[in-house]
């Protein structure tokens, strides 16, 4: 199995997925649920999509796990318990005992538990969860706020979503962990954070290895951040520079180990940088056309929550086959599994928060909290190539007109770039930019004509100053860089529903060849842009009432995938 967190292992953890008590009043526990599936899906053995704003688990944990979690007074004395991610609020406790609290639904969190265990005994794990499908202000992508799903919005994945595991670590133990690349010094800059202050006299040492050791260090630590510089002999010279780049056609990935006192942990990194200049998207300085699909990230039997570990990895490969080389995804922060997967095998992903749907100072506090921890969840994955705090102006409705609500936006991008100033950021995708280093534009035009007209020569330009295809202004307030690229960010979305059931999409074909035909047609049109630097097909699969997909919501291809992915790649079937 996987860890949890493939950018921060020990060696030592136990999975806490499985049957839990269940139910929507506290201590009656009349149903079983299984986690970390949530209720409203199939998989978690509920199934039910009303409204219940209140959630309770619990479950015994045998001494047994505790010792496989590796806990050990003397060598590893704290034991922490961690929750991938819980929607939308949560209390936790231990045999009675408060652990803490936690807010935001999509990001990771964890308690010691070492103060309240009983020893060799069966230990009780409680949680309570809450998600009010009627509180607009929390941050909650495209789950529905109405009872049934409507348009393009999903059923509502609330509770306990991702992974729970018990981690046992020494007293002093790594707690963050993030990679910087330089490339034009050769040197990687490790910032790692700790539990708790160390002794005096603690070290750090860092090792990075790929088929041999490429560089060691060893640094004194003073309080609870460490920052460390490794660099690589190796990538000083010539073209063996090359050799280590991270890149979609040769995902190098480097090994690191990490040890401070008496704990040490494994992780990876890639070396790569992403820019952009002159019009383009850049990746380690040179031009990359992005050919991406937006994915929803969404599974009829279990919702937001991958059905399991594999289809993660499969999702990833799927992709991939289809002739795409990024993903979008689109109002979710995906589990770090499937990024680990991206990173392993090339996948270039855009990482975007989900979107409250009120402008208010509650909804600015939440969304603003809740991105700052999925910046330090995830900024050391290489394969994550640009932030998306906002889209489509949802939860911004009045950015045109609103100084506060364009004030929200381009203090979010900054605060973006002040915590990880190696992307580029999306302000809001789609139209109505604030400071974007990327001109994105959503289109769901059918006609091959009027787009290859409207993303001909001078389209930049034109869009960068003008209203954007969907009716909106592209711009607000501050201009557009010259040297953001284009990108199409949104288009497509043709519905074809083999089967004739009741679908919604933006346009509709209503045969295979009638499919191919136009999909082929319009990813002709764009390709022949000499202005785009990218674009995002909408979408990778059909997603309840939406059929718009590529794949049938069981990930089923509609065409051939061979034909699907020489359509997209602009290659030979």
């Amino acid at each position: 199995m996987t860890t949890p967190r493939p950018q921060l292992v020990r060696e030592h953890w136990a999975d806490l997925s499985g049957e839990w008590r269940f139910d929507y009043e506290p201590d009656s526990w009349s149903r079983t649920i299984v986690v970390p599936f949530p209720p409203e899906s199939a998989a978690s053995g509920i199934g039910d999509t009303g409204f219940h704003d209140v959630l309770w688990y619990e479950r015994d944990v045998p001494w047994d796990t505790i010792v496989a979690a590796g806990y050990d007074p003397e060598l590893r004395p704290r034991l922490v318990v961690r929750f991938g991610a819980v929607d939308y609020r949560c209390t936790v406790w231990l045999n009675g005992a408060k652990l803490g609290d936690h807010e935001g639904g999509h990001t990771p969190f964890g308690f010691d538990v070492q103060d309240h265990l009983k020893p060799d005994q069966d230990q009780i794990l409680t949680v309570r969860a809450e998600d009010r499908a009627a509180d607009v202000g929390q941050p909650r992508g495209k789950q529905d706020w109405r009872r049934d799903a409507h348009v393009i919005w999903y059923d509502r994945t609330s509770g306990i979503w991702q992974p729970v595991w018990l981690e046992a670590t020494a007293a002093v133990a790594v707690e963050s962990l993030h990679w910087t690349a330089d490339l034009p010094t050769a040197t990687v800059r490790a910032e790692i954070g700790l539990n708790q202050p160390p002794p005096p006299g603690t070290s750090c040492e860092i090792e990075l290895w790929h088929d041999s050791l490429l560089g060691a260090v060893r640094v004194p630590v003073a309080g609870q951040r460490t920052v460390a510089t490794i660099t690589l002999p190796g990538q000083q010279n010539g073209q063996a520079y090359e050799e280590l780049l991270w890149s979609p056609e040769r995902p190098t990935l480097i090994d690191a180990t990490v040890r401070v006192g008496g704990d040490e942990v494994a992780s990876y990194l890639g070396l790569r940088s992403t820019a952009v200049a002159d019009g383009q998207f850049l990746l380690n300085d040179r031009p990359c056309y992005l050919r991406s699909v937006l994915s929803q990230g969404f599974w009829p039997s279990s919702h937001l929550a991958a059905p399991g570990e594999q289809a993660l990895e499969d999702e990833v490969r799927l992709i991939l086959s289809l002739g795409f080389n990024a993903a979008r995804i689109h109002q979710k922060v995906e589990d770090p599994r499937f990024l680990y997967w991206a990173d392993r095998l090339g996948l270039l992903v855009w990482g975007e928060a989900p979107a409250a749907y009120e402008f208010s100072p509650t909804a600015v506090a939440r969304t603003t909290r809740e991105w700052l921890e999925v910046l330090e969840r995830d900024r050391s994955h290489p394969s994550i190539i640009t932030w998306v705090p906002h889209n489509e102006s949802w939860g911004i409705q009045h950015v045109a007109h609103d100084p506060r609500q364009a004030a929200f936006v381009r203090g979010l991008y900054e605060l973006t770039h002040a915590v990880d100033g190696t992307r580029p950021v999306i302000a809001n995708d789609g139209w109505e930019h604030v400071g974007s280093d990327i001109l994105s534009v959503h289109d769901y035009d059918d006609d091959p004509a009027t787009l290859r007209d409207r993303y001909g020569p001078g389209a930049r330009d034109r869009l960068a100053e003008g209203i954007g295809p969907a009716g909106r202004r592209m711009r607000v307030r501050d201009p557009i860089l010259p040297s953001a690229p284009l990108m199409l960010t949104e288009f497509g979305g043709i519905k074809f529903a083999p089967d004739g059931a009741a679908s919604w999409g933006y346009t509709a074909a209503e045969s295979p060849e009638q499919f191919a035909e136009r999909l082929a047609a319009l990813y002709a049109a764009l390709r022949a842009s000499p202005e785009l630097a990218g674009t995002c097909y909408t979408q990778l699969t059909d997603t309840m009432q939406e059929a718009n997909g590529l794949l049938t919501a069981d990930r089923k291809p509609k065409l051939d995938p061979a034909l699907i992915r020489s359509i997209v790649s602009g290659t030979t079937a």
